[in-house]
């Protein structure tokens, strides 16, 4: 996965068509979480600092192939425009004659952020016939008009072969990656893929389901595996543990039974809780007792004990490369956050190259105020997930190799 990069094209006098990720939470025509705009402007500063005009484009949210105000982009680009300290247009579309003439007419280091892609049903349309990817294609066509370098920084929907992410790429050239999706490419891959050992993986939340193939294909690379979250009791019971009323996928007792049978044979250490914060409800000011690993009937566990965070500190303490994808408990809930925090903090502690991909777990680490501690913290939370199982991500495939 050598892909090219921004560095790697002179981009004197181009216009640069670039994929950003601006799905950003926006309330009363606020933006009020600006870190995915904060994530791109490495990118876009060096484009427009050698030379080019840029031109952003980004989905938000769905609106369902509509065009509708409460899903519109000004916002993000009123955002963008703060941190440029300079002018920042705003499109009324993403494609048509108008868009084209808006950008052919930028000069070199002007910025224009075009309007929802997802405002045309084609951008993430799930092409089932010939027609459809043709119509895909033709809408990425008109896309690919408003430039003649492409630059992927958008990791968080590379895992997706939508026509801005990577359809795009068969009518423009040079197609490249930007700082944000190289780094996530050098860690998530090259770091994965050619770790140093020992090399743990913390895999927590929900279910079971969501992170089998993460397991299985993690478990031809790792030496531990440690698992917390509500997907732990759908493996202690699969051991013979009563659970109480705890989070269990019945369905996959006996896929957990051949997990756990799979690591054996790997020579992969798998572990589980050893003791669990049991309440009588799920609710914050629930009545809680510290339990083994038998829940009690009437019980269900919403965070790892305290045995449970110090056998997984020590084997963190050895670790020389962890990945973490999952939070250890209901962390939302306060008096159930203290297992995640607590790893947080292990982690933070490591010398280890440490890896945090997946929504609840890069939030988790935000909260703990730890994200400058850890090597890497993933921007995407699908397509993390999916590098980890193994997959080839349509819109890091779809770039140039070196």
């Amino acid at each position: 996965m050598d892909k090219k990069t921004v560095r790697d094209v002179d981009l004197k006098g181009k216009r640069v068509v670039m994929r950003v990720d601006f799905n950003v939470p926006i309330k009363e025509g606020e933006v009020v979480d600006d870190t995915r705009i904060r994530k791109a402007l490495p990118t876009i500063t060096y484009i427009l600092e050698k030379g080019a005009s840029l031109v952003l484009l980004s989905h938000l949210g769905r609106p369902k192939g509509e065009s509708k105000v409460e899903f519109s982009l000004r916002p993000a680009a009123e955002c963008l425009e703060k941190f440029l300290g300079k002018k920042v247009k705003m499109a009324s579309d993403c494609i048509g004659k108008e868009v084209e003439r808006e950008a052919l007419a930028l000069n070199p280091g002007e910025v224009m952020v075009c309007e929802n892609t997802r405002f045309y049903r084609q951008e993430d349309m799930k092409c089932k016939t010939d027609e459809d990817k043709q119509e895909q294609e033709a809408f990425a066509k008109k896309l690919a008009k408003l430039g003649n370098v492409y630059v992927n920084d958008a990791f968080g929907t590379a895992h997706r072969a939508h026509a801005s992410t990577a359809i795009i790429c068969k009518f423009i050239s040079p197609c490249v990656s930007g700082f944000l999706l190289e780094k996530e490419i050098e860690y998530l891959g090259k770091t994965v893929e050619n770790p140093m050992h020992p090399f743990i993986a913390i895999i927590g939340g929900a279910k079971v389901s969501g992170k089998l193939e993460v397991l299985r294909h993690l478990m031809t690379k790792v030496d531990s595996i440690l698992i917390g979250g509500g997907m732990a009791y759908t493996f202690l019971k699969a051991q013979g543990y009563e659970i109480g009323e705890s989070l269990c996928e019945e369905d996959l007792i006996e896929t957990a039974k051949e997990t756990l049978e799979l690591a054996g044979e790997s020579g992969v250490k798998f572990l589980l809780p050893l003791d669990n914060l049991a309440a009588d409800k799920f609710d914050n000011d629930a009545n809680i007792k510290t339990v083994e690993k038998d829940i009690p009937e009437g019980r269900m566990a919403l965070d790892i004990g305290p045995k449970t965070v110090a056998a997984y500190t020590a084997e963190i303490a050895k670790a020389k490369t962890i990945v973490w994808n999952g939070p250890m408990g209901c962390f939302e809930m306060s008096n159930f956050a203290n297992g995640t925090t607590a790893i947080c903090h292990a982690v933070a502690d490591s010398d280890a190259i440490s890896i945090i991909g997946g929504g609840d777990s890069v939030a988790a680490v935000n909260q703990s105020g730890l994200a400058d501690k850890m090597s890497h913290v993933s921007t995407g939370g699908g397509a993390s997930l999916e590098y980890l199982e193994g997959k080839v991500l349509p819109g890091v495939a779809a770039l140039d190799v070196k």
